[in-house]
């Protein structure tokens, strides 16, 4: 994947289990932090390169969560998620959840994650190009 294309909002499709609904008959809201993590992941693995899945991995430090809409079992969920700002061990990434049918926002997210090495498993600064790559100044998609 391109320098270019790691910068457009990357989308993923996601289906609704039986076990993501909840005693209120929606989707609960712990799994759509699983969602916002499983876009995240989806995204890297499309744009990162084969040297840079060798010797990183991410964690989450912080996520901010705002719930607009419930989901139900028979939604078609898709997640589209983002790059933001970065600084040295800390990385912006923004993640819509929506319903596919009618385009409704469900919730909206914004993760920082660090990266960390793959052996060592303490944070480490990226070089320049994967800097580049996963963070821009404007966070607007």
């Amino acid at each position: 994947m391109s320098h270019q294309a790691a910068h457009k909002p990357f989308e993923l499709d996601i289906p609704v289990a039986e076990s993501d609904i909840d005693q209120l008959g929606h989707v609960n809201n712990v799994v759509y932090l699983r969602w916002v993590q499983e876009a995240a992941i989806a995204h890297w693995m499309a744009a990162a390169t084969p040297e840079e899945k060798r010797t990183l991995l991410w964690v989450v430090v912080k996520h901010e969560i705002e719930y607009k809409r419930p989901a139900f079992a028979q939604d078609e969920i898709m997640a589209r998620t983002w790059i933001g700002g970065a600084s040295p061990k800390a990385f912006e990434r923004h993640t819509e959840i929506l319903r596919r049918s009618d385009g409704k926002l469900l919730a909206r997210a914004l993760t920082l994650w660090c990266p960390i090495d793959f052996k060592t498993r303490r944070p480490v600064e990226v070089g320049a190009e994967t800097q580049q790559r996963f963070s821009v100044s404007d966070t607007t998609p």
